[in-house]
């Protein structure tokens, strides 16, 4: 198999529409000291593509140090009479290393019990180390971020991986890499904190509550970008968080972005029949028109719950998702009385079954801060793009007028 400089490099790269902003140093940064010329003991070179007994990276320190955390202790304690707490960050290479209550307990802390995410449990993402999705062989090498107390207590964890390319990420870098390699720098590996393949938005820093959960976050903060140094990877890219989390990493040196996606919101809808009101008379009747056509066609709809589906029904499944799945998950929605049903990006067709675009958000860091900048200035200018589309594509939906950008 092919190692990853043969898979990122190419002949003539497509030119990224800020190109023309980037440096003339050739991959230099402010400080002279360029990513691809950069000698370290602990960078990683491309050893994700080679066949499955491939040499082994180096050995190399697993801890990111220790952070004294201060102030306000347990309840009835004042500031004066708490002790200073010891924080002790370090990578683990598997989520399986990780006690599973452990992990999830900082899962169910950081979303609340309202808002729970399954993608982000201990369950979900060890399969995907066990099953060889997210793994070192696939370009996802676990390097997860964990944090503890002197008692070896988990305060809080960061799903992270070292990738050696940008496929199943969905907030789209490939104009970076180009723009990288074309001023002789090296844009992989590089470290990603999302959910591999999802792209969902929930917290990524999972931090327990209690009075310290603040100073918990900005020492993962901290491991997070040394751990980006001490392998001199070219960035750190952080996808699909919340937005309060996203408001919080401007002023820790995180770059913001936005993307779209299109989501169905449930406006306490007690049927189907009763949402498609809500819609405009043109809207409302295509939709009852393409249900209708399913009766004419002697098929009948069946909606199976997780338990419910056998090997067969996901053999084919795939033909038929395309066509059938819009209306179906609304409707499903509307019965098991969830708040949303998020249909992804692309596919401005969404609109017209009630799908509306909302926000996402990635926050990235970058240890060339020549590149930086004409990064930053690029994302200005797709961030002004990005919320006049959403204005538009508002605007013009297929909800009544009052509705088209209520909440």
């Amino acid at each position: 198999m092919a190692v990853v400089a043969a898979n990122c490099y190419c002949p003539n790269p497509k030119r990224s529409p800020f190109l023309s902003h980037f440096p003339s140093h050739h991959g230099k940064s402010s400080s002279g000291q360029g990513i691809k010329n950069s000698v370290h003991a602990f960078r990683i070179s491309a050893l994700f593509w080679r066949a499955k007994k491939a040499v082994e990276p180096p050995e190399r320190d697993l801890s990111l140090g220790e952070f004294i955390l201060t102030g306000s202790g347990p309840e009835g304690v004042s500031a004066n009479q708490a002790a200073p707490k010891k924080v002790s960050v370090s990578v683990v290479s598997s989520i399986l290393d990780v006690p599973s209550q452990d992990w999830d307990a900082c899962n169910m802390d950081a979303t609340g019990p309202e808002n729970f995410n399954p993608f982000l449990t201990h369950g979900f993402l060890s399969s995907l180390e066990e099953t060889g999705c997210a793994v070192k062989e696939t370009g996802w090498m676990p390097q997860h971020i964990i944090a503890k107390d002197e008692c070896d207590n988990i305060l809080g964890v960061v799903p992270l991986y070292l990738k050696s390319h940008s496929s199943g990420e969905f907030v789209f870098d490939y104009s970076w890499a180009d723009a990288y390699y074309s001023y002789g720098s090296r844009y992989y590996p590089k470290l990603q904190c999302c959910v591999p393949f999802t792209p969902v938005t929930g917290p990524r820093i999972l931090i327990r509550n209690g009075s310290y959960k603040d100073q918990v976050f900005d020492s993962l903060v901290s491991a997070m970008k040394d751990l980006t140094a001490k392998l001199q990877v070219s960035s750190l890219h952080v996808t699909f968080p919340t937005e309060s989390e996203w408001e919080k990493m401007k002023e820790k040196g995180f770059l913001q972005r936005t993307g779209m996606q299109y989501h169905w919101k449930n406006r306490n809808y007690k049927n189907f029949d009763e949402f498609l009101m809500d819609m405009k008379q043109s809207k409302r009747k295509n939709i009852r028109q393409e249900r209708k056509k399913i009766s004419a066609q002697n098929l009948t709809m069946k909606r199976l719950r997780g338990y419910e589906i056998k090997a067969k029904h996901w053999d084919s499944f795939y033909k038929f998702y395309r066509n059938t799945t819009d209306n179906k998950a609304i409707e499903a929605a509307i019965e098991l009385n969830l708040n949303r049903v998020e249909a992804g990006a692309q596919g401005e067709h969404k609109i017209q079954r009630g799908y509306m675009p909302v926000t996402t958000y990635s926050y990235h860091y970058f240890l060339d801060k020549g590149f930086e900048k004409a990064i930053n200035d690029f994302l200005v200018r797709e961030t002004s793009q990005v919320k006049l589309v959403i204005k538009l594509l508002h605007e013009s939906g297929p909800f009544k007028d009052g509705l088209q950008t209520k909440d």
